[in-house]
């Protein structure tokens, strides 16, 4: 056990009392009038400076919007020149290049000082030579890179069957969404090229290639240069007719918003693709992606005028998920009209159409949720099950329709687990791993395997169903006892990192039975007790994807030390000292509007390269951990 104190006095208690009903009140006033919630989801510049290219590519591109996102852009610069995926994180390279072509292209002269030391980190950091795919992709679009120097992506792809290896769908839903459209765009390779050049960025070294042939990085290196062969041949009628099967797929799949998959990188390469096979950009498909990135476009005004930024995804579901269970937690009756609207709202998210996922489970009947406002072809594990765990608890008004879709929810979760007991976000065995040996792949998650995080979540739901004991259950608890890391923590793929995946866990087995005593949640404990910071907060760097240094080490933010007080009170730590000076320090940084100030990324989009600020993090997860901690429950 950690060191223990007498129970929290009353003025301490009363303290934190106040800040529940200080953070209640803020939350009240954020909920949209048709009854959910979304903060803003902040990720790096690159959303902005691939949204400049996609413009001008398409002859779209306007002096405003150009200025306006170029003063995002610029404001984002840090003071060596360079531009970072997350706040005080390393200088990104091809982050940096990007910004640097989006500036010039918004009218930058290339010797302006932040310009001038731009190019000169990208030069010592082996200049657009050394940048990702993704990033020369763009380049060669804008007639800046060759193509023939790019992975070949044969649209032919699209015809290989899902029991056939490297077909579309060993592919993770926010990658095959993505590399479906850039077959298309890698085979036409279209050049409509920048009114300048980006010679200062070049070395004129290019990157060695490993031939060992009895490697799969020769393998599919080898491959790729008969891929190469293989486009300039005459476009043949396999090929075309590939190209049109990948144009009805992607049509398929666009969402009502105009977007496709609500997420940034299918949406832009969708556009792109289309306008590549002749759609025009008035065609309604065309029409309404172009017209929906409007939907996820920020404007604030500031001292410097007025800035245009992009958010790369947007989380009504579960803001307005987590957010429920928040007020739930800090008392406010499951009757109360905050909670009854949004309960309203949610139950009209609910996905009733298959999607991707039924390609794994055909027999499978559709339900759950989604992220984002309009998602209807992938529902995620991860959102159902914390939107279950919301609506279980809302009790009698609507109860009927609630416990319908809840039960629809549950059964598709079940048949969603994987065969090694865990569950993935998107699908069901996306485990894949010769996918991330293709060239193409250097950049992200690009499959979907069952992580801790997501795993718990589906876990503690099944318990609070009372299913603990089904086979389903038992399997996902052994998955996460298997997959616990040898210092007592676990992994946590989509937020940040091991304060999440413990944070998650913990609550997990212990909903499911395991005593706060067990040899698995003491090691749990000690970890966390461990990485405690001398504020009395938690905080993880997002390095500590990359370095185990960093693991558990970073500046205290609010969200992850609600995380760690959640699987604290969990294991039964409610009066230790380790938990008062959590809720100290949680209590003492409140400001007066009820919220908190996070200035740090804390969610994950791709362990290691991509990253996100969830905006209402700050608050929704320490009103639950406060809420619980003042209610004296777990």
């Amino acid at each position: 056990m950690t060191q223990t104190v007498p129970r929290a006095s009353a003025p301490a208690a009363r303290t934190a009392a106040d800040t529940v009903a200080s953070a209640v009140e803020f939350l009240r006033r954020e909920q949209d009038g048709a009854g959910w919630w979304k903060g803003e989801l902040a990720t790096n510049v690159t959303m902005d400076a691939e949204d400049l290219l996609l413009r001008h590519f398409l002859g779209i591109l306007t002096p405003q919007i150009a200025e306006e996102s170029a003063r995002w852009i610029r404001s984002q610069q840090r003071a060596d020149g360079t531009w970072a995926n997350f706040p005080d994180g390393p200088a990104d390279l091809s982050t940096t290049v990007e910004a640097w072509v989006a500036l010039r292209l918004a009218g930058d002269p290339a010797d302006s000082p932040w310009l001038a030391a731009a190019a000169e980190f990208i030069r010592e950091h082996g200049g657009i030579e050394a940048t990702r795919v993704f990033t020369r992709i763009w380049l060669a679009m804008v007639g800046q890179w060759s193509w023939d120097d790019l992975p070949s992506l044969p649209p032919e792809l699209i015809f290989l069957p899902s029991w056939f290896p490297l077909n579309v769908y060993d592919f993770a839903c926010w990658a095959r969404q993505t590399v479906v459209p850039l077959t298309v765009v890698g085979t036409l390779r279209p050049v409509r090229k920048l009114p300048f050049d980006v010679a200062e960025l070049r070395t004129g070294k290019q990157p060695r290639k490993t031939r060992t042939p009895w490697t799969w990085d020769g393998v599919f290196q080898n491959l790729d240069t008969a891929l190469h062969a293989y486009a300039k041949l005459p476009l043949n009628p396999v090929r075309k007719l590939a190209m049109k099967q990948a144009a009805e797929w992607i049509l398929a799949r666009q969402e009502a918003d105009g977007s496709w998959g609500g997420i940034q990188p299918p949406w832009v390469y969708s556009i792109l693709a289309l306008h590549l096979l002749g759609y025009p950009l008035d065609h309604p498909a065309l029409k309404a992606g172009i017209a929906g990135l409007d939907g996820f476009t920020i404007r604030e005004k500031t001292d410097q005028g007025w800035v245009r930024r992009l958010e790369a995804c947007q989380s009504p579901v579960w803001d307005t998920a987590l957010a429920m269970t928040a007020l739930l937690d800090a008392g406010v009756s499951p009757g109360d009209e905050t909670l009854v609207r949004a309960a309203d709202w949610m139950l009209g998210e609910e996905i009733r159409v298959p999607g991707d996922w039924a390609v794994r489970r055909p027999s499978l009947a559709p339900g759950g949720f989604a992220f984002e406002f309009a998602n209807d072809g992938y529902p995620d594990t991860d959102d159902t099950a914390e939107v279950v765990l919301a609506l279980r608890r809302m009790g009698k008004p609507d109860h009927l329709r609630i416990r319908e879709a809840v039960d629809r929810s549950v059964a598709w979760l079940e048949g969603m687990q994987s065969s090694d007991g865990g569950w993935g976000a998107f699908d069901a065995d996306n485990t894949q791993e010769l996918i991330n040996r293709l060239p193409f792949c250097d950049f992200g998650a690009v499959i979907d395997p069952p992580s801790a995080d997501v795993t718990a979540h589906v876990v503690e739901m099944l318990a609070a169903e009372g299913k603990s004991d089904t086979r389903e259950c038992r399997r996902g608890v052994k998955w996460l006892l298997d997959n616990q890391e040898d210092d007592g923590s676990w992994f946590g793929r989509w937020g940040a990192n091991y304060v999440y995946g413990t944070g998650a866990v913990v609550p997990a087995l212990v909903a499911v039975g395991i005593p706060g005593t067990s040899p698995r949640i003491r090691r749990a404990v000690k970890w966390l007790a461990e990485h405690q910071n001398d504020d009395g907060g938690w905080g993880e760097d997002l390095r500590s994807y990359d370095d185990p240094a960093w693991a558990g080490r970073g500046d205290s933010t609010p969200s992850q030390t609600a995380w760690a007080l959640l699987a604290l009170l969990a294991a039964g730590e409610r009066e230790s000292e380790v938990v008062t000076r959590g809720v100290e320090w949680l209590c003492e940084r409140q400001r007066p509007d009820g919220g908190w100030d996070e200035d740090k990324h804390t969610g994950t989009g791709f362990p290691g390269d991509f990253y996100l600020s969830y905006h209402l993090y700050r608050v929704v997860f320490p009103l639950s951990a406060l809420g619980r901690y003042v209610r004296g429950s777990s």
